[in-house]
């Protein structure tokens, strides 16, 4: 008989279906190495400098898409094919980027994929028409499939002592959570000072740096000896990744009764139900689901998804309230929200970073989703005359602190203790969830805050002038902001109920008597 192991499969070690692991099944952070690496903090700033490339450039393009779109004679139409592409790609690949720096060895993988993004920005950056700048958007997102994933990686291998893996985690969850509002502010001076061409080019020497840097500082061991890719996984799981964030994606200009939205994501959701199935049964999965039984990881796995999908009220409403309402132009919108990045920063890297060492992780994100909610509801209270700083920045620098305090616990937390072998799936599965909660977060709050501001236009009469626009317009705003708080809350009470104190058992290990 098969002894079982929590989750209720067969143990590895006696499944008829695959064979037994490779003997390396230690925690990726029980190795003394870091401590005896004295280039260990170069090697974060290599990692940081190409984790804010990926970050920025998830936002930095939305500034300069109108004047992209002039320059190119892209329709209407087709303009959202420049975001679109890169998360289609980002999102679909991950798990196949994941598992390729685990197969080929995480820096192996760093630099295919750093080196391949600068080759697809310079691409972008030069392109003649819409075709070619779709095109280098989606190579952009593929190659940064695999760097996402190996980055995280590497972090997760570089740093074991817990108060160094506290403070690199905490710089790696400010940039990823900060990131974003620092690419509106960079995309706005590259767009009013230069051309919208260099907010692709800026990635070239931002790229060469940390190829350079990566060669000098980054260690790791090779990949895996007698590895394969689970190429049924990849079809399953990448297909259903993109069938869903292309439904997604969607569902804003479409409507989520149209065919062009139902059938990607019945699709997507029927891939990716095969895709488990075919999980338990391959001999080398791709996403090995022996990372999920752990209930603290699962967790802060949720917490993560609930967080991002909440938190996208912030830039996406935002960046309408700036510019529509308050008549801000695109440096002083990127300028306004850079208070959520200083947030951030604040609350990751001298607060969170600090406590946890000795801070059980849930009481940090139960804490930090509790303060972004609470920063919601403030947004939720401006008006079409509210100023900046009695009425905006308080809300924002609530959001700030509490993201900071959330993510750079919920990073430490799914990645500790995951097998080396591992790791890269584990990190390409956690920025997996982080893409789905953003794709599915714009389109949700979206779809909220579009049909609360026709119902208050509808309720008011016919809004024929700008301030009654206007004032429908922050109603929506509103309602959508009120259910992000929600969201938030939702996270708060996952983490406080699913995650425990101290650090996840091994993926996969058995339970100790």
């Amino acid at each position: 008989m098969n002894k079982k192991h929590p989750g209720g499969e067969p143990s590895p070690s006696t499944s008829p279906t695959r064979p037994a692991p490779p003997p390396d099944h230690g925690d990726a952070t029980a190795t003394p190495a870091s401590a005896a690496d004295p280039k260990r903090w170069w090697a974060l700033a290599v990692i940081a400098l190409a984790q804010l490339m990926v970050i920025l450039d998830g936002t930095i393009v939305n500034i300069a898409l109108p004047s992209a779109q002039r320059a190119l004679g892209m329709p209407d139409a087709d303009r959202q094919w420049v975001i679109t592409a890169y998360t289609l790609a980002f999102g679909g690949l991950l798990l196949l980027g994941g598992r390729i720096a685990d197969l080929v060895g995480r820096k192996r993988a760093f630099v295919i994929g750093l080196a391949g993004f600068a080759v697809a920005s310079a691409l972008g950056g030069a392109a003649a028409g819409p075709g070619t700048l779709f095109a280098a958007r989606a190579l952009q997102g593929a190659f940064a499939a695999v760097l996402a994933p190996s980055a995280l990686s590497l972090l997760t291998t570089t740093f074991t002592d817990p108060r160094e893996r506290a403070k690199a985690f905490g710089v790696y969850g400010a940039l990823a959570g900060g990131g974003s509002g620092a690419g509106l502010l960079v995309g706005g001076l590259l767009t009013e000072y230069l051309n919208w061409r260099w907010c692709l080019y800026v990635n070239v020497p931002v790229a060469l740096a940390a190829l350079i840097g990566a060669q000098v500082f980054l260690r790791d061991r090779s990949g895996r000896r007698g590895g394969h890719l689970d190429v049924p996984g990849v079809l399953l799981g990448s297909g259903g990744l993109v069938a869903l964030v292309y439904g997604f994606s969607e569902a804003g200009p479409r409507g989520w009764t149209s065919p062009w939205v139902a059938a990607p994501l019945m699709a997507g959701v029927l891939l990716l139900a095969a895709f488990v199935w075919w999980q338990h049964r391959a001999a080398g999965p791709l996403l090995p689901l022996r990372i999920f039984r752990d209930r603290s990881r699962a967790g802060a796995f949720a917490t993560m998804g609930l967080a991002t999908i909440g938190m996208l009220g912030v830039f996406l409403f935002l960046t309408y309230y700036f510019q529509a309402v308050l008549g801000y132009p695109p440096v002083r919108t990127g300028l306004a929200f850079m208070p959520v990045s200083v947030g951030i920063v604040i609350g990751a890297t001298q607060i969170a970073a600090r406590l946890l060492p000795r801070t059980a992780p849930h009481t940090l994100m139960a804490s930090g989703m509790v303060l972004a909610a609470a920063g919601m509801v403030l947004l939720s209270r401006l008006t079409v005359h509210a100023q900046y700083v009695p009425h905006v920045l308080p809300g924002l620098l609530l959001v700030g602190l509490g993201m900071g305090l959330t993510f750079m616990p919920v990073y430490a937390t799914a990645t500790v203790g995951v097998p080396t072998q591992d790791t890269g799936a584990a990190s390409a599965a956690l920025t997996t969830v982080q893409q789905i909660g953003a794709s599915l977060g714009t389109v949700l709050l979206n779809t909220i805050a579009t049909g609360a501001t026709g119902r208050h236009s509808r309720a008011h009469g016919p809004a024929d002038s700008g301030t009654a626009l206007a004032e429908a317009m922050v109603h929506g705003f509103s309602v959508a902001y009120w259910c992000s708080a929600g969201v938030l809350l939702l996270a708060a009470l996952v983490a406080a109920l699913t995650v425990r104190r101290g650090k996840p058992s091994q993926a996969g290990s058995k339970p100790s008597a």
